[in-house]
């Protein structure tokens, strides 16, 4: 649904509180939708897993997740497992199994009753969906999310990636920096996917985050020469979840991913949404762009034990 197809009320009709916070608000209002968003946000924003978003999870081999460190931080990170490690036994929860990974400084935001993101996305169906919750450390074999937050995404810009390969893992020494070395700079220049963990704390101190995916042509990111990443910011469905989080508590953690190599790039630090750049006209279907600066950049070779065929199509 657009936010045209939105259905007018009955002046008297009692609407439902809109989901969204000061900087989504903010954003919203900036392109003329905040109306629009008040009415459609409670009707497709809801505070469960509808009967379809669980047998999707139920399908998939990965998925991806935004924490927060016991610093702030935060980071985006991918959690596999055969089909079925994704389980929704009810539409109130969604249960991932799965040992701990010491190596991923993600984990250290998975403890019991912290604040997780989660997107599940299936890159050869373009299918994805997205829940926001809490964590319950209640099995010994992984960890259940309550859900606060499910809604679906349109597939836009989406890089197709079909015949995930599981592949034995090879644990290898992260390589920990504070600066984006040649190799990480060869691996960004050339992605076309990226995953963005970002968080806003509310007034009664809870904090609401949200990992999601950014898509585009092979160098839609672009470094710069001090370390700085710049990011397209395409049309989409206006909620501005990531960017609104951005614009309320400038703090993220980025996930680059080597399909081929299964290398994980995982990077936190600051960044800062810029909404009339003087060079959004040499990025072409941007409407507006968003910076990242790192603060932490740990490279994890080998981390992820699936590895996908090249790229079959392209969405934009």
């Amino acid at each position: 649904m657009s936010p045209t197809d939105v259905p007018s009320r009955s002046p008297t009709e009692i609407r439902p509180a809109p989901p969204w916070h000061a900087g989504e608000t903010a954003l919203q209002a900036r392109v003329g939708v905040a109306e629009r968003m008040a009415e459609l946000g409670p009707r497709v924003i809801r505070d469960h897993l509808i009967e379809q978003h669980q047998a999707f999870y139920r399908q998939l081999p990965y998925v991806v997740l935004g924490t927060v460190d016991p610093d702030g931080e935060a980071w985006a990170t991918v959690r596999t497992g055969a089909p079925g490690f994704l389980d929704a036994p009810d539409p109130a929860h969604l249960r991932v199994r799965g040992a701990p990974q010491p190596d991923d400084p993600a984990e250290a935001g998975l403890s019991d009753g912290a604040a997780l993101g989660l997107l599940g996305i299936d890159l050869g169906t373009r299918r994805r969906n997205r829940l926001n919750g809490t964590v319950m450390r209640d099995r010994p074999d992984g960890f259940a999310i309550r859900v606060a937050q499910s809604f679906g995404n349109c597939p836009q810009y989406i890089r197709v990636r079909t015949d995930p390969e599981p592949v034995p893992p090879a644990p290898a020494a992260p390589q920990r920096s504070h600066h984006l070395d040649a190799q990480a700079r060869a691996l960004v220049a050339g992605a076309e996917t990226l995953f963005v963990a970002s968080y806003a704390v509310g007034a009664d101190g809870r904090r609401q985050v949200d990992v999601s995916h950014r898509g585009g042509p092979a160098g839609f990111v672009r470094v710069g020469a001090d370390g700085v990443l710049t990011v397209p910011d395409y049309s989409g469905n206006r909620f501005f979840n990531t960017l609104g989080n951005m614009l309320a508590n400038p703090r993220a953690g980025l996930l680059f991913v080597d399909f081929a190599t299964g290398d994980l790039l995982q990077m936190t630090g600051r960044p800062e949404v810029v909404l009339d750049a003087p060079d959004l006209a040499e990025l072409p279907g941007a409407e507006r762009l968003w910076r990242f600066t790192p603060r932490t950049v740990i490279r994890r070779p080998g981390a992820w034990p699936l590895r996908f065929a090249p790229a079959t199509a392209r969405s934009r």
